[in-house]
Order: C-alpha cells, then sequence, then structure tokens
C-alpha cells in the first residue's frame, strides 16, 4: 500500500490519505496541476457549493520551533468546495490567487474518494506531482547544504617565554 492509497473512508488511514493528497494538491504550481488535470479521462459533472473565493489566513510561527506560538503574519489562500453529481464533496485550498487551481484541486479531491478511481488517479496525478515536488524539495537541500560553513577552533598552545 503506498502512501496515498487509504483502506476506507472513515477510518484513520483514509484521513491520512486524504491529508496527504490534499498537501500535495495544494503545493503543485498551476503548470503542473493543470497537466496532471489533462490527464484525467473526464471530468464529472459538479456544482459548487463555494465558488473560488481569495481570502487570508494567519500563519503561526513557534519560537525556537516548538516554543510559544505566536503570529507570523497572514497568507492570500484561494478556497473553493463543490460536488460531484454522486454526493461526493471535494474541497481545494491553494496559496496565493489563482482560483482555477484551488477549483481543479477541489475536483480532483472528490474523484479521489471514490473507491473506483483512486488507483488511476494516484498513479496519473498525485505520484508525478509528489515526485516533482519532492524533486525540488531535494533541489533546494542540496543548495542550502552547500552553502554550509563548519567553524572549528583551534587551541593556543603554550607560548614559551
Amino acid at each position: 500500500m503506498t502512501s496515498m492509497q487509504a483502506v476506507g473512508q472513515g477510518d484513520e488511514n483514509g484521513v491520512a490519505a486524504r491529508q496527504s493528497w490534499l498537501s500535495v494538491l495544494a503545493r503543485a504550481p498551476r503548470e503542473e496541476l493543470e497537466a496532471a488535470f489533462a490527464k484525467v479521462p473526464e471530468c464529472p459533472a459538479h456544482q459548487f457549493l463555494r465558488q473560488p473565493e481569495i481570502g487570508l489566513v494567519m500563519v503561526q510561527g513557534r519560537a525556537g520551533g516548538s516554543g510559544n506560538a505566536f503570529n507570523l503574519g497572514e497568507m492570500t489562500v484561494t478556497r473553493c468546495a463543490l460536488q460531484l453529481a454522486d454526493g461526493t464533496i471535494g474541497l481545494g485550498y491553494v496559496q496565493g490567487r489563482d482560483r482555477r487551481c484551488a477549483e481543479i484541486a477541489a475536483i480532483l479531491d472528490a474523484l479521489l474518494q471514490v473507491p473506483e478511481r483512486r488507483a488511476d488517479l494516484e498513479k496519473v496525478v498525485l505520484e508525478p506531482l509528489a515526485a516533482a515536488q519532492a524533486a525540488r524539495r531535494d533541489a533546494r537541500s542540496r543548495k542550502a547544504a552547500s552553502t554550509k560553513v563548519e567553524f572549528f577552533t583551534m587551541a593556543r598552545g603554550d607560548n614559551p617565554r
């Protein structure tokens, strides 16, 4: 079972799988998301529960990574909620002001909840997006590691006089 697969919709594995694919969809750049969505055989009929809309969310940080929480600032997000003809509800949240990305993410979220379509969509959509994100993360990590400076102190010997 891959990290994207879920056993059932209501159990912990299903929740973790959905969190995982929503994270991948939210982080995907528009070009990659559009290309992946173009590979979906058919876009199902859907109706908007919430049209794609732009808003702000407060981003929190922690002092030292694990200390007291503080408000770091606001970030622009776009969200969308829609319902497929079979009643499945999909959500899309993306950073920035891209309504189309939020809509695509919501459609894909709804489709991924349909067990018959999940395996194909994982291979065609999620795995390539996740691989591209991992490659970018690895490249950033390598670039940062290449600038690492290690400091050391040399012990002074006794100065004979």
